[in-house]
């Protein structure tokens, strides 16, 4: 069983930032055609100072962070890992060239099926580089168990 002493935890801590390139390739593989995701002149002419983040385009961000040994130290494997949820409030845009910092922690873990499911729930809060709230980012973390 996953110990529910780790609740609280800060399991990352980081900045990253999304350069142009980057969002016009994510519009793109997931079909977006507003121009505002695209063409910067659009973004501008739209009242935007650069190309707007995606909504989901946040945690793809947080996914190119390297794996942390939380998995690990809580003792998950990562072939019994599956997908519960994820959700995400916005408080404002975030753009190209931002610098966005991400906070996660465990909020909750709890089991369901007498064991044989257990749930992380990791909360991240993103702020940009002047301190503003961005976002918050929830997902839940599966674990079979054998």
């Amino acid at each position: 069983m996953i110990d529910k002493k780790h609740i609280g935890r800060v399991i990352a801590d980081f900045r990253t930032s999304a350069p142009a390139s980057q969002l016009r390739f994510f519009a793109k593989a997931t079909g977006q055609t507003d121009p505002v995701y695209i063409d910067e002149a659009a973004a501008r002419d739209a009242g935007h100072p650069g190309l707007p983040l995606p909504p989901t385009f946040l945690f793809s961000l947080e996914l190119t962070q390297p794996p942390s040994a939380w998995r690990q130290e809580l003792g998950i494997r990562p072939d019994r890992i599956l997908h519960g949820e994820q959700s995400f409030d916005y408080h404002r845009m975030a753009y190209a060239g931002d610098t966005l910092h991400f906070k996660t922690t465990i909020t909750d873990i709890y089991d369901k099926k007498g064991g044989a499911l257990e749930f992380v729930v990791r909360e991240t809060r993103v702020d940009n580089q002047d301190g503003e709230h961005v976002a918050d980012l929830r997902s839940v973390l599966v674990h079979r168990n054998g």
